[in-house]
């Protein structure tokens, strides 16, 4: 098991850029099982939750050549497998998007059960909604969602609550599907428009990605396609939240300042400079901050896997905040841990009332999730003395390079290895 040491107190500054994002990634990954001609696949994150999909994909006969570190060309003419099943896609939530694919141009899937980040009730009911409406017959049986038809056709679906899962799930299976489909009440994120622009390009009928209601016009086949992915907001915003809390100063290149709307809103509000400019935005803090209310929602919300680097901010910032999950209900799982470091945080119910310390002290500290991982990192950047974060793979997850990224921005830290008590010294005589 490896684990991160951070030396914290240094202000950070420099330049990095963003990497394709994770969630549009797996969506797009999916979809490309549904054309027998090659697609390139371009700006693609190299991390745990892409890599495993990537090996699934390939496990149920996808060809699947690396062309470099962020650029796969995928050919799934020769998939005989609908079964997918296997003790690393159980790990990864966007393993369920296989079954719209899947079910879309085979008409039948069964997929393991996804597993993800444990930060609240992730329910499947809305997709298994859409896949019956068209057509499909669906079964949870053995730890695998079952689902066939004989053909699927054009409905009218209503979401019964905002789900971004289901929208990309649904509109996949839609895509081949016969006749038009509409769905209402539709998720907005910026990865719903990827993937719709996605199989757009390779000759799907999808009108009205990123609004509440999309329509699809059923196509007999898709093409090959060249694509790249957009850039990854939360990475972005979690290096504008990064970039706050070390007084720092930092430009944030390969973004679309649009997507980051909300996250710019509250950073302004707190008194962080931030200058936006066509595809990076720059970030500056000078002074200690401010505090404010923040509560999750669907985009263009302020994003729920923002949550946590937020909270560790206010943390540090002067007066009392308030920060409610309006999405998951198991999210402050971190809250314990920042209370470690002197963190003053309460929760009730779905709601931490945050008074603001005015400093941090190292810890040894765990990360019980993907984006809970990333606070204690940027606790660990800002707390006096030297912080460990156990558990980095949750991380890992979902950031490329995270250290070394942070190190190029002058962070003092290093990923090493649990048991090895000589680095952790090592580490320490050398970062004196």
């Amino acid at each position: 098991m490896e684990q991160y040491i951070i030396k914290g107190g240094k202000a950070l500054a420099g330049e990095v850029t963003i990497g394709g994002a994770k969630n549009a990634a797996l969506g797009i990954l999916a979809a490309a099982v549904m054309t027998d001609e090659p697609v390139v696949i371009e700006n693609l994150p190299d991390i745990r939750d892409i890599n495993v999909m990537l090996q699934t994909m390939e496990n149920i006969g996808a060809k699947v050549e690396r062309l470099d570190r962020h650029s796969v060309r995928m050919c799934s003419g020769n998939i005989s497998c609908m079964n997918v099943e296997n003790e690393y896609i159980r790990k990864i939530r966007g393993s369920y998007y296989l079954i719209g694919a899947l079910l879309g141009k085979y008409k039948q899937a069964q997929v393991a059960l996804p597993g993800g980040c444990n930060i609240g009730s992730r329910p499947i009911d809305q997709h298994i909604k859409g896949f019956e409406a068209l057509g499909a017959v669906v079964k949870i049986q053995y730890g695998l969602i079952q689902a066939e038809a004989k053909h699927l056709t054009g409905s009218h679906i209503y979401f019964d609550m905002v789900t971004v899962g289901a929208t990309i799930n649904v509109m996949l299976a839609a895509v081949l599907a016969e006749g038009l489909t509409i769905l209402e009440n539709a998720a907005k994120e910026p990865h719903i428009v990827d993937v719709a622009n996605f199989l757009n390009s390779m000759g799907a009928n999808i009108k009205g990605a990123g609004t509440d209601v999309i329509r699809i016009k059923g196509v007999p086949k898709l093409h090959g396609s060249t694509y790249s992915i957009i850039p990854d907001q939360i990475e972005a915003g979690t290096f504008m939240l990064v970039a706050a809390a070390t007084k720092g100063d930092v430009t944030i290149k390969n973004v679309i300042p649009k997507h980051l709307e909300a996250i710019t809103a509250k950073l302004e509000e707190i008194g962080v400079q931030v200058e936006e400019f066509d595809d990076s935005i720059r970030v500056v803090a000078t002074k200690r901050l401010g505090h404010t209310q923040v509560k999750t929602l669907p985009y263009p919300g302020f994003p729920t896997d923002m949550q946590p680097q937020i909270s560790t901010l206010l943390v540090i910032s002067e007066g009392t905040s308030i920060v409610t999950e309006g999405v998951f209900e198991n999210r402050f799982k971190y809250v314990d841990e920042l209370a470690k470091m002197g963190a003053s945080i309460r929760v009730e119910g779905t709601t931490a009332i945050i008074d603001g310390v005015d400093l941090l002290t190292g810890a040894i500290v765990s990360a019980p999730d993907l984006r809970a991982g990333a606070a204690l990192v940027i606790a660990g950047l800002v707390a006096e003395g030297y912080t460990v974060v156990e558990q980095v793979e949750y991380i890992e997850r979902g950031y490329e390079d995270f250290e070394s990224k942070l190190c190029e921005l002058g962070a003092v830290m290093e990923k090493i290895d649990a048991n090895d008590e000589k680095a952790v010294r090592k580490f320490k005589l050398k970062a004196c």
